[in-house]
């Protein structure tokens, strides 16, 4: 039940960062920019979206998701990062439109930290690796203030 207690951790920092999303809206056609954040700092918040359908038949395995994750991810964002599932569906270059389990890999981040560059050659391996015709990055600007314990 450890375990439990991470999710549940993990679950609270997802609803927590896409309520920081939200903090824009529009009233009567006007943006609408929510109050300041005291304390909190202004930092990219990047999205990579990996399609798990293979091209031509089968998926990208867990183990092989897994694995991925381990070798070309993590140790590229030490600061951490946030893995979600979702269904999505996109129109391919061939015109078809596919329905399909997506990883959401989530990087919150100082600007040019880490470089562009480190985005895109984990896309690149990601395309080559399991055959893929893209890799969706989405990036916004987003305040955030992390409410820790104190340091002892």
């Amino acid at each position: 039940m450890a375990g439990q207690g991470v999710l549940h951790r993990f679950v609270l920092l997802a609803v927590l960062v896409t309520s920081a999303a939200c903090a824009r809206a529009a009233v009567n056609g006007r943006a609408v920019t929510a109050p300041e954040l005291a304390g909190a700092e202004t930092l990219l918040w990047d999205r990579l979206f990996f399609g798990r359908s293979v091209p031509g038949g089968g998926q990208v395995s867990d183990s092989a998701w897994t694995t991925f994750l381990a070798e070309v991810v993590t140790s590229r964002f030490p600061a951490g990062l946030t893995v979600w599932r979702a269904e999505g569906q996109w129109l391919d270059p061939r015109a078809e439109l596919v329905r399909e389990p997506v990883m959401v890999v989530e990087v919150i981040h100082p600007r040019g930290i880490p470089a562009d560059s480190v985005f895109e050659r984990i896309a690149t391996e990601y395309r080559l690796r399991f055959h893929q015709d893209a890799v969706l990055r989405a990036t916004t600007e987003t305040r955030t203030r992390l409410y820790s314990a104190p340091r002892r």
